[in-house]
């Protein structure tokens, strides 16, 4: 181990351990009230490591969704964290066989801590691998608190899965401000109420995902022909 590059990493870590506790500890929770013990609940922090997603997993299981929904659902809500990698990727593949490991567990956190590493920092590869690494056990280990502490906490915990939605609003309105282009925002939010009218609170994630992920795939073409018309 590299003990310098691994106490750099854990004092950068320690914003997303924060949150990590927290936001886990609720999704913890929530597998415990839906039936599924904590082997199961850890597994899934181990194996599928992407918060938003495993929060809507648990809604799917219980509403016994095809195989099909629940990975395109996945594949949808996690394909930013794929594009993420695209960014590291020179520093990825010098990392020779942790390579898979930095692209599997790369999320919106892990991928905001390396964006602020300094580019001449020394071991620098080292610091974003034990990163990675530091941010999955703060999610799993939420996740194991949530999943036993809910089989010992008196009081009722209805409403705590809207923690990963007040999380996402509070990023909303950090890059609400960060960017004056708002039209993704407010297109996305068009189409899930339209959706939502046309399809029902029990279907209408699908169809939105897909509707506004092809909007934004296509927008981008369009700017482009504009500029080169231009």
């Amino acid at each position: 181990m590299n003990k310098p590059a691994f106490r750099d990493a854990l004092t950068r870590s320690l914003p997303v351990l924060c949150s990590y506790l927290f936001i886990g500890t609720a999704f913890g929770i929530m597998m415990n009230e839906a039936g599924y013990g904590w082997p199961l609940s850890a597994l899934s922090s181990v194996v599928i490591y992407t918060g938003a997603f495993q929060f809507v997993l648990v809604a799917l299981l219980a509403a016994s969704s095809p195989l099909g929904t629940i990975a395109l659902t996945a594949l949808l809500m996690s394909s930013r964290q794929v594009f993420y990698s695209l960014t590291f990727i020179d520093e990825f593949r010098r990392m020779g066989r942790r390579m898979p490991y930095m692209i599997a567990s790369m999320t919106d956190e892990t991928y905001a801590l390396n964006c602020s590493l300094p580019p001449d920092l020394e071991n620098r590869e080292d610091v974003m691998f034990y990163l990675a690494i530091l941010c999955q056990i703060y999610w799993v280990a939420g996740t194991l608190l949530g999943a036993i502490a809910g089989n010992v906490i008196p009081w009722d915990m209805t409403g705590i899965d809207f923690s990963m939605t007040a999380l996402f609003v509070i990023l909303l309105i950090n890059q609400w401000e960060g960017t004056r282009d708002h039209l993704p925002a407010v297109g996305g939010a068009a189409v899930a109420v339209v959706c939502l009218l046309i399809f029902g609170g029990s279907s209408f994630m699908l169809p939105a995902l897909l509707i506004t992920s092809a909007a934004l795939l296509l927008r981008p073409a369009k700017a482009d022909r504009r500029e080169e018309h231009a």
